[in-house]
C-alpha cells in the first residue's frame, strides 16, 4: 500500500471500549505520559520475574529442591505469562486496559500469598507458575496498548521502550529488597510482602490507564520501512497470522528473548562464584542493562527501522554468549567481567521487548493490537520455558559448567539474526 494511501485513509473508529469516560479521554500529550508513566510503573511491580535466581537458592536451601525443579515454576511462569497474553490482548482490546490490568494485579497478589503458605513443589507451579504468571500477563498486557495509542508513529519505538523499561528495571531495585526481606522475613515472609505489594501498585495504577479518544492518535510518519496500515486502523489476527513476516519474527524473537532469559534466571548462580553474597549487585546492574536497551533500541528504531536494530542486537547478543564462556567459566572469575558481561547481556536481551511489540503495531496497526501481539509474544514464553530448562539441564549434567549452554544460545541467535534479513512489511491488509 503506498504512502498516499496511507495519509488519506479516515481514521478509524477508536478501538477502545465504550466503557471509557469522556473525563478518562481528556487531555492530550500531557495525559498521554501519565498513561505512559501508569504503564511503566505496573511493569516495575510485575518484574518480580527477574528475581528468580535469587529466590531459587533459598529455595533449594529451605525446601531441599534440585535440577530441575528448581527452575520449574520460572520456566512455567514464563510459558503461562506469554500464552494469558492472548487471553488479556483480547481483553484489553475489548474491555480496556484499566480492568484488565486490575485483574492481573489480583492474579499476581494472590499467587504470591498461597506459595507464601507452603514449601509443597506442586503449589509453588500452581501459584508461581500459573497464578503469578496469568497475573503478569493481564498486567504486561494492558501497559503497551493503552500508551501507544496516545502517540504516533515516529514515537512508537520510544513510547514501547519507555513502558517496557519497568518491567527490565524492575530487579535493580528487587534484588537489594529481595535481599533484605529473605535475611529478614524468610522466603515465605518475602513472598507475601510480594504479593500485597503486588495488589496495591498495580490495581492502584491500573486505575490510570485509559485510551485517548477517537481520532486522538497522531498521523504522523513512522519509522524507516515501518507501517503499511494507518496508525488507528489494523489487521485482525486472521490476517496477521497468513504473513510471512510473523513466522520470522516469532523465531527471530524466540531466539532473542529465550537466550536472554537462559542468563537472567541463573545469573545469581553465575555471579556468585566470584562475587559471594554480593551477587545481588549483578543481578542489579543487568537489570539496569535490561531497561537502557529497552529504551535505546525503541529509540533507535525509530531512526534506522526495526529490522537493521534488530540485526544489531541479535549479532550482538551471540557474541556475548560466546564471551561469557570464559567469564563464567575461570577458576577465579573476575568480578568486574561478570557484572559487565551480565549488563550488555541484559542491555541485548531488553531491546526485543521493545521492537517486537512496535514491529506489531507497524505491520498490523492498533485496532486488534493486544491480541496480535499476544500471539507474538508466545515466542518469548516458548523461549523462556525451552532455553531456561535446556540450560539447567546442560549445566547440571556438565557439573556447573556453562559453556555448552552459551555455544548452543550463541548458534540460535545466529540463525535469528539471518532470518531477520527478509522480514519485510506486508504488502497489503
Amino acid at each position: 500500500m503506498s504512502s498516499n494511501l496511507v495519509e488519506n485513509q479516515r481514521p478509524a473508529k477508536d478501538p477502545s471500549p465504550q466503557s471509557e469516560t469522556k473525563s478518562d479521554q481528556s487531555g492530550g500529550v500531557g495525559r498521554g505520559w501519565t498513561v505512559t508513566l501508569a504503564g511503566t510503573g505496573i511493569n516495575l511491580a510485575l518484574g518480580v520475574l527477574y528475581t528468580w535466581s535469587m529466590f531459587k537458592e533459598a529455595i533449594g536451601r529451605e525446601f531441599g529442591w534440585k535440577g530441575e525443579e528448581l527452575n520449574d515454576p520460572y520456566a512455567l511462569c514464563c510459558l503461562v505469562f506469554a500464552f494469558t497474553m492472548i487471553l488479556a490482548g483480547r481483553c484489553q482490546d475489548k474491555l480496556g486496559p484499566r480492568l484488565t490490568a486490575t485483574i492481573g494485579g489480583l492474579l499476581v497478589g494472590g499467587g504470591l500469598a498461597l506459595i507464601s503458605r507452603t514449601g509443597s513443589y506442586t503449589t509453588w507451579v500452581l501459584g508461581f507458575g500459573v497464578l503469578v504468571g496469568a497475573g503478569i500477563g493481564f498486567g504486561y498486557s494492558s501497559a503497551t496498548p493503552a500508551a501507544l495509542k496516545w502517540f504516533g508513529p515516529s514515537k512508537t519505538g520510544l513510547i514501547a521502550g519507555v513502558v517496557v523499561a519497568g518491567f527490565g528495571l524492575a530487579p535493580a531495585y528487587l534484588s537489594p529488597l529481595t535481599k533484605f526481606l529473605l535475611d529478614s522475613q524468610g522466603l515465605r515472609g518475602a513472598m507475601l510482602t510480594y504479593g500485597v505489594g503486588a495488589v496495591v501498585v498495580v490495581c492502584g495504577l491500573a486505575q490510570l490507564l485509559v485510551s485517548p479518544p477517537q481520532g486522538r492518535a497522531a498521523g504522523e510518519a513512522g519509522a524507516r520501512g515501518a507501517t503499511p496500515l494507518a496508525p488507528a486502523a489494523g489487521a485482525p489476527p486472521g490476517e496477521m497470522l497468513r504473513t510471512p513476516a510473523f513466522y520470522l519474527l516469532w523465531l527471530a524473537y524466540f531466539a532473542g528473548a529465550g537466550a536472554g532469559l537462559m542468563v537472567i534466571s541463573s545469573i545469581s548462580g553465575m555471579a556468585k562464584k566470584s562475587m559471594g553474597g554480593a551477587a545481588f549487585v549483578a543481578v542489579a546492574l543487568m537489570a539496569l542493562g535490561n531497561a537502557a536497551g529497552r529504551v535505546t533500541a525503541g529509540v533507535l528504531s525509530d531512526k534506522i527501522g526495526r529490522r537493521g536494530t534488530l540485526l544489531l542486537v541479535l549479532v550482538c547478543q551471540a557474541l556475548l554468549m560466546l564471551a561469557a564462556i570464559p567469564v563464567t567459566g575461570a577458576s577465579h572469575a573476575v568480578p568486574i567481567l561478570t557484572v559487565v558481561t551480565a549488563t550488555l547481556i541484559g542491555f541485548n536481551y531488553g531491546a526485543n521487548l521493545s521492537l517486537f511489540p512496535s514491529f506489531t503495531k507497524d505491520f498490523w496497526g492498533l485496532k486488534s493490537f493486544g491480541l496480535n501481539y499476544g500471539l507474538l509474544f508466545t515466542a518469548w514464553g516458548v523461549g523462556g520455558l525451552v532455553l531456561s530448562r535446556w540450560q539447567q539441564v546442560l549445566t547440571t549434567h556438565s557439573g556447573g559448567n556453562f559453556a555448552s549452554a552459551f555455544t548452543a544460545a550463541s548458534a540460535l541467535l545466529m540463525l535469528g539474526a539471518l532470518l531477520a534479513f527478509f522480514i519485510k512489511p506486508p504488502k497489503t491488509l
